[in-house]
């Protein structure tokens, strides 16, 4: 991945677009689908490849803090 690609990945229930080397423009989904939408607009916005990467969703948010 170069730098300003997006990536949208699972992350324990939640669906988050990446973007390499900028991790403040980080987003959160709890849907795939917004996810996906979302990271490919954002990837066009910024001229660059938008990534899914694909897993298994447990359909649970979880808060590893609780």
């Amino acid at each position: 991945m170069a730098t300003g690609d997006v990536e949208t990945f699972d992350n324990q229930g939640q669906w988050v677009n990446r973007v390499v080397g900028e991790p403040e423009r980080s987003r959160s989904f709890s849907s795939k689908e917004e996810a996906i939408q979302d990271g490919q607009a954002l990837a066009d916005e910024l001229g660059t490849r938008h990534v899914v990467i694909e897993s298994e969703s447990t359909g649970a948010i979880t808060d590893p803090g609780e």
